[in-house]
């Protein structure tokens, strides 16, 4: 008779903690647990494994290569059991616990959290988990069920994809330099700027997607980019006069009127479209309410 297996949820759990946190120390305080109990659940199950799965570098518990294939395979079994929770949840109220939301970083951020909080005090018993997401990266999340709904996602619309999708208008991006760019003088003169338009470095923001051809939209391309990863690194890279870029104009207002940034005088093509998105499939109570709300939204806040 086989013995029994030593790899359960709470000890994956626990390796999960570990390789984030970096320590057994903070993974415990991550758990609620005392630093030697998470210390003898990895000693005890390299015991009956016969292997090791940390060793340390310096302060730092670092995975080694069976630990990695463990905790790698192990994330994929502690989705499942996660999302079997919320199944059998969902399936004997109609509610999700949990709702997982892709925020398109374009979008008005103050605007999309001010919904939220409407939302949750009537329905505060649900769980929010909010991630950025860039151009086709939230199209690839949706896809993937790693988000249950999409905020602000870039046309077009994936099509025969089961998409269910409510248009909340056209981005509202500027292209913009600082006023401290060494070559911000040439917005006087014109002809100068469009001579000097192709060399100048643009500020580009990581499409999040890993799967599918990641997209950049904006300025037409350069030999010199600067890539960043989210949208507040790209407004502090412009602002640094490092290079030029799209922004939303939400968000750089009060730069705009302070002139520390300045719209560049170009031919501009249509803004894209945006849209919550979700999957016609996913029917949760929580879900609808959520949409229902954002779809009210005053999104580009003009009465």
């Amino acid at each position: 008779m086989s013995s029994r297996n030593p790899i359960t949820i709470e000890v994956l759990e626990t390796l999960d903690a570990i390789e984030r946190r970096g320590s057994y120390a903070k993974a415990a305080e991550e758990l609620n647990k005392a630093t030697s109990a998470v210390s003898y659940a990895v000693q005890k199950l390299e015991e009956q494994l016969d292997i090791a799965l940390f060793q340390r570098q310096g302060r730092r518990a670092v995975l080694t290569p069976a630990g990695q294939l463990m905790l790698e395979e192990g994330r994929h079994i502690l989705s499942a059991t996660a999302r079997l929770a919320n199944s059998a949840k969902e399936v004997a109220t109609g509610w999700e616990p949990r709702i997982r939301v892709a925020l398109e970083a374009t979008q008005a951020a103050p605007a999309f959290f001010c919904a939220l909080a409407e939302f949750l005090k009537t329905h505060g018993n649900i769980e929010i988990d909010v991630c950025e997401s860039v151009l086709n990266g939230g199209w690839e999340a949706l896809a993937a069920d790693r988000v249950e709904l999409l905020v602000g996602a870039p046309g077009p619309v994936p099509r025969h994809q089961g998409y269910r999708t409510i248009a909340l208008g056209q981005a509202d991006l500027l292209p913009v330099i600082a006023q401290r760019h060494p070559l911000a003088h040439l917005l006087t003169t014109p002809q100068a700027l469009a001579e000097q338009l192709p060399s100048l470095r643009r500020v580009i923001s990581h499409d999040t997607a890993t799967l599918d051809i990641a997209r950049s939209e904006g300025l037409v391309r350069s030999g010199q980019n600067l890539y960043v990863q989210t949208m507040e690194q790209k407004l502090e890279a412009i602002v640094a006069g490092i290079g030029i870029g799209h922004l939303p104009r939400q968000r750089i207002q009060g730069y705009l009127d302070s002139g520390i940034l300045k719209v560049l005088p170009l031919q501009e093509h249509r803004q894209p479209e945006v849209f919550l998105a979700w999957k016609i499939s996913n029917k949760g109570r929580g879900l609808k309410a959520l949409t229902d709300r954002l779809a009210q939204v005053n999104w580009l806040g003009i009465d």
